[in-house]
């Protein structure tokens, strides 16, 4: 994962641009992943630019790492983070919601997220002790801008964290809300906390609430305009759900790893990628029939991308990452279950634990256990399927082989992430 973050002494050159040396990478940029067209043959996909997202999910990880200290106390790839992402902040257009930058900072056409200030306030906020004094205060204006502009747009559309469309989603609200509770609860000096954060936590959780269609958490709803209360009977997008992000609002959101509608949700994002299901990958019987691990999981059961080119292929393949994310909330789940000595069942969440064997028979000890395995079995089937413990972004869906760009950045920060839950949980 450290590869793909540039430093002052480790630097990208823009494909797009091999001869400009003023565009070469500046220290802190985090690229999605090392691949363009020119240097991976048959794929069309250039990966090598700056998320805003992607950077806050693996920053976060060298926040949460130890990493050994320079000699001033701080962490140099952390002030490095901070440092760029406050340059691609002052150069992001048309707002600060802007989603994607290139090597040295400025914009790249591209679609405003407002997942992404929420993410990169939060972890700022985790990684604040480990930064030298000066980026410290980088760090305080960053977040409290990103604050300003967030209490402006969290009751508006955006475009999705998989950037297919744009509307009211499941995702950014649970980031936002996630964002807004972090700052009103840190000590650090200088965050400011404007009073509408509180009316604006209120209104993002009732939001969240609107997702529910009876069954699952929806990922987006239309915004119907003039007023009128969107409905989760209306979803954008056909074969959208049920979507990976849900799981994902949990691990980098606001929402509940015990909300027993989220394991609803959960139980059937499984159960369409297995045997039998909507979306069924051929891998995850061979899998469970040759070596009993898996299953592998992909985005939604109407995928099309399968990370080689921007044509759709009509076949959807499981992501490295949505198999960590879906094993991290086993793991979570286990280890808040470990806590509080009780188990979330009820008729809800009764399809998410029966597919780790858990009823209403089953201790609290057993069922962390068995949560616990259950987790195991996916990071074992992503292990057995990774080229010598590298990640590309997907995996075939019927071979098993990896595919797609190579070396996604979050593919790796995704499984860091999921081995922490996985020692806190055990």
């Amino acid at each position: 994962m450290l590869r793909n973050i540039a430093s002052n002494g480790f630097t990208f050159r823009d494909p797009t641009a091999p001869g400009d040396y003023s565009r070469d990478s500046k220290p802190g940029c985090v690229i999605a992943a090392p691949s363009f067209p020119l240097q991976t043959p048959g794929i069309d996909q250039d990966y090598v630019f700056n998320w805003v997202r992607d950077g806050a999910i693996t920053a976060m990880e060298v926040a949460r790492a130890g990493m050994p200290a320079g000699p001033d106390g701080t962490v140099a790839t952390l002030n490095d983070y901070v440092q760029f992402a406050d340059l691609c902040h002052a150069n992001a257009r048309p707002t600060k919601g802007h989603a994607c930058f290139r090597l040295d900072g400025e914009s790249r056409p591209w679609t405003e997220q407002n997942d992404g200030p929420a993410l990169q306030s939060i972890t700022i906020l985790a990684a604040y002790d480990q930064l030298d004094i000066g980026t410290q205060k980088q760090a305080v204006g960053l977040v409290n801008s990103n604050t300003a502009f967030l209490l402006d747009v969290y009751k508006q559309a955006t475009t999705n964290l998989w950037e297919e469309h744009n509307g009211l989603t499941f995702f950014a609200r649970a980031a936002q809300l996630r964002c807004f509770e972090e700052i009103q609860a840190t000590k650090i000096v200088g965050i400011n906390k404007p009073t509408g954060l509180k009316p604006a936590m209120k209104w993002l959780r009732e939001a969240l609430e609107g997702h529910w269609d009876g069954a699952k958490y929806v990922s987006m709803m239309a915004d119907p305009g003039g007023g009128a209360q969107p409905s989760p009977q209306h979803p954008i997008g056909d074969g959208y759900d049920p979507n990976i992000d849900i799981v994902q609002a949990a691990l980098y959101g606001a929402v509940s790893f015990t909300d027993t509608k989220l394991l609803a949700t959960a139980a059937q994002l499984r159960s369409q990628w297995e045997e039998g299901g909507a979306a069924f990958y051929p891998v995850n019987r061979t899998d469970r029939e040759q070596h009993g691990i898996g299953p592998l999981f992909g985005r939604y059961p109407g995928d099309t991308y399968d990370g080689d080119t921007s044509d759709a292929n009509f076949v959807g393949h499981p992501w490295a990452l949505s198999t960590c994310n879906v094993a991290e909330l086993h793991y979570k789940l286990a280890a808040e279950i470990k806590s509080a000595g009780t188990i979330p069942l009820d008729d809800l969440s009764a399809p998410f634990f029966a597919q780790s064997r858990i009823d209403a028979s089953t201790t609290p000890q057993a069922a962390a256990e068995a949560l616990v395995a259950t987790g195991d079995d996916m990071m074992q089937a992503v292990i057995y399927h990774s080229d010598h413990l590298e990640l590309s972004e997907q995996f075939d869906s019927t071979t098993g082989y990896e595919r797609s760009v190579r070396n996604l950045t979050w593919s790796y920060a995704a499984y860091l992430s999921a081995m922490r839950a996985r020692a806190e949980a055990v």
